[in-house]
């Protein structure tokens, strides 16, 4: 009976376990990678005005991003009580807010790299894609993919624990508690607006 209790212990916790990953994670290394081939494009020339970043990263995010579960686990159990309208225009409003967010921050790391690594490590039925971003004066950080089981990015880690749909959940607990969905969607693209309204440093 020890014996079995211990083979079921082991059972229950396995998923939970971090373990290398196997020869058909190369989808989530090409995902990420594609990603990093369209960042290092748009800024090969220097960051340029934030809005044609804007332009350049928008296709390649939608394409890599599985905005939806990210909109959805941002929010939280709050999620459940909007209607389909309401979820899709959260939905639009978190992807515009995001996209010009790595826009932004695009604008800084223009001038370095960006390297994905041969490293990816399995979590239950997602992968994690390390990389390193190094800017131009050399410094660097690490960032990783966390990649669904459609080979769909579904959060980014800074230094390997920051979480951004954690930070995202963060910001968006005060408008959720003030107005529902209706505020989310106002919050988020005035926070879209205000970084597309920035003049850039002469």
């Amino acid at each position: 009976m020890r014996l079995i209790r211990r083979v079921i212990a082991a059972a229950l916790v396995a998923p939970l376990l971090v373990v290398p990953a196997l020869a058909g994670d190369e989808a989530a290394i090409a995902t990420v990678g594609d990603l990093y081939g369209t960042f290092a494009a748009a800024v090969k020339d220097g960051a340029g005005p934030l809005p044609a970043r804007v332009a350049a990263l928008t296709p390649a995010l939608d394409k890599a991003f599985d905005f939806p579960a990210m909109a959805r686990i941002a929010v939280g159990a709050k999620w459940a009580g909007f209607t389909p309208a309401q979820q899709a225009a959260v939905t639009e409003a978190f992807k515009r807010n995001l996209t010009v967010t790595y826009a932004n921050r695009l604008g800084r790391a223009a001038g370095g790299k960006f390297e994905v690594m041969p490293k990816v490590e399995t979590r239950g039925a997602q992968r994690v894609v390390t990389t390193k971003v190094t800017a131009a004066d050399g410094d660097d950080s690490e960032v990783d993919f966390v990649v669904n089981a459609q080979d769909k990015v579904q959060d980014v880690l800074l230094n390997g624990d920051v979480s951004e749909l954690a930070s995202q959940r963060t910001i968006l607990a005060k408008p959720l508690a003030g107005g529902g969905a209706d505020a989310v969607v106002k919050f988020l693209n005035e926070r879209a607006d205000g970084m597309l309204a920035v003049k850039p440093a002469p």
